[in-house]
């Protein structure tokens, strides 16, 4: 089965500060692959749907491997080795350009991509469409102006470089997203048995990235934050219900009493009994 492609080759190379060299949609079949190979100019792939695995070399020549989805993109640098391969259940439908020139890298560098951080997060749906529209809207009019082409090629760098979530968090305002989306897992699974990993990929974030930017906030590690979250509903619970030391704990997410006994003591200074008898509430 043939993939459904669309390929145009840009006719005119006389523009110094961005130009086009090859831009064009493909809905891949189940495990196609390119590579490994390497450009010679900038190349990013919008990812419209399905999935896939890109293999990518980082700045010290190191290969790391990325799964990608739907919304997100991947960008290949010059002279940097690469191979990527559609999903063998969920292929992936992408759309790409290649483009150079003396703004090239200051756009990307805007949009946080580099060698060693080259997928693409959007941070801002609305734009990231846009994003996604201009891509497909330049592989589609191959029979346009070099300049009309060229004006597209600028929007489509501006929509990479405002939706892109590493450039959000610069300003702030991703990271406070990220921030209360992890807090409001916390308060809504703080009796599981969860974790740091889970809070992060509830995020879709990074372990120790989402540590970093938790801990910046905050000034406090999620862990940390997590067992003083839990202590303080225990606390609650000694105080206002007759519920055992051992049910608390399970409440709050401890299997293990004697866990629940230590955490609360390192909290608190003392014992969740002793606690109880010194903060029970006095009923009239």
């Amino acid at each position: 089965m043939a993939n459904d492609l669309l390929f145009a080759v840009f006719p005119n190379e006389n523009f110094i500060d961005l130009s086009l060299y090859q831009y064009g949609w493909e809905h891949c079949k189940p495990s196609h692959s390119y590579g490994p190979a390497a450009r010679n100019h900038y190349l990013f792939h919008y990812v419209i749907s399905g999935t896939g695995t890109l293999m990518s070399d980082d700045s010290a020549g190191r290969t790391h491997t990325y799964q990608i989805r739907s919304g997100q993109g991947f960008m290949i640098f010059p002279k940097q080795v690469n191979t990527y391969i559609a999903d063998e259940k969920l292929p992936w439908e992408y759309a790409w350009v290649e483009f150079d020139g003396l703004k090239a890298k200051e756009s990307l560098e805007m949009a946080g991509l580099t060698m060693d951080s080259p997928i693409y997060h959007p941070g801002a749906r609305d734009l990231s469409l846009e994003l996604k529209n201009e891509m497909l809207y330049i592989a589609q009019h191959s029979d346009q102006s070099p300049f009309h082409l060229i004006g597209h090629l600028y929007l489509m760098l501006d929509y990479l470089t405002r939706s892109s979530s590493k450039r959000l968090m610069q300003t702030g305002k991703i990271r406070d997203f990220y921030i209360k989306e992890a807090i409001s897992f916390i308060e809504q699974n703080f009796q599981n048995d969860i974790s740091v990993e889970d809070i992060a990929g509830f995020c879709n974030l990074n372990r120790s990235y989402f540590g970093k930017i938790f801990r910046d906030t905050l000034g406090k590690s999620p862990q940390e934050f997590l067992i003083s979250y839990r202590m303080s509903k225990a606390a609650e619970l000694l105080k206002l219900t007759e519920l055992s030391v051992g049910d608390i704990s399970s409440a709050v997410g401890y299997l293990n009493q004697l866990h629940f006994s230590r955490a609360f003591k390192k909290i608190y200074g003392t014992s969740p009994r002793q606690w109880r008898n010194e903060n029970k509430t006095v009923k009239s």
